[in-house]
């Protein structure tokens, strides 16, 4: 059983569009990789200057830590500083990427694996310094994320695609998101893969998707952007649909902008 960390970048992750995340899902998704989780740390900016004059956003900054600790979260606070720059504007700062880095780098004594929740490219250096430790390090993020770091990590989970972290409900349906892996050009379709699970064998990949079931924006899809669909590796979110010879379609489906 491998011991693993969780070290989350927040303000990084709720800004690139995962806000409402569940973060017990994350906690499940690294045990799903056979790992036991020892630490689990999430970094966020704390403006105590604005919380001492506002009690209502100061409730809600409460509240909001106290859920993170309910799961099982270390709470690192940074607090916001301001000051003038050299033209006299005020700027605020409360970057938390280096306390981050130091506390996964010595941290990772004890461990085997890491997960980093960010997708600031700044923590490259740290993804490649604990793999030269002999260490696992996945990649968990949502949408500017870097190439490079994306590409550096053992694993990358696109967090729009795990399943539970982010639940898209529209009139009372559920409804899925998934990657085109193959597409039929000349006859307009292609099929998605759909993660089913948290471990590393689950997910399907027969879902049946007709250029007919898909919309970008208002818009029908044209022939041109569906064949690049599967290139561009844009996220399909559709509902699932039964066909009567027992397999699954995606209809009533949307591309939305490619994740990094």
């Amino acid at each position: 059983m491998l011991k693993a960390g969780i070290y989350l970048d927040i303000e990084n992750l709720v800004r690139n569009g995962g806000r409402g995340m569940r973060f017990h899902v994350i906690r499940n998704l690294v045990e799903a990789q056979g790992a036991t989780v020892l630490r689990a740390c999430a970094y966020l900016a704390v403006d105590k200057e604005r919380e001492q004059r506002d009690p209502e956003y100061r409730r809600k900054g409460e509240d909001y830590r106290n859920v993170l600790r309910r799961q099982g979260y270390h709470v690192m606070q940074k607090e916001v500083r301001r000051f003038r720059d050299d033209e006299g504007n005020l700027v605020s700062k409360a970057n938390a990427d280096l306390d981050m880095a130091v506390d996964a780098l010595l941290q990772s004594e004890n461990l085997d694996y890491l997960l980093l929740g960010t997708g600031d490219g700044d923590f490259l250096r740290l993804a490649q310094a604990l793999q030269n430790r002999g260490r696992r390090v996945d990649l968990l993020s949502f949408s500017n994320t870097s190439h490079q770091l994306r590409h550096q990590v053992d694993t990358y989970f696109p967090g729009y695609l795990v399943p539970g972290l982010l639940t898209v409900v529209l009139d009372g349906v559920t409804r899925h998101r998934a990657l085109m892996h193959a597409v039929n050009e000349e006859k307009g379709y292609g099929f998605l893969t759909l993660r089913t699970g948290l471990g590393p064998l689950d997910f399907r990949d027969d879902i049946f998707c007709h250029i007919s079931d898909l919309r970008l924006g208002d818009l029908p899809v044209t022939n041109d952007e569906f064949s690049r669909l599967k290139e561009r590796t844009n996220i399909i979110e559709f509902e699932l649909q039964e066909t009567p010879d027992g397999k699954v379609k995606a209809v009533n489906g949307s591309v939305l902008a490619p994740p990094w």
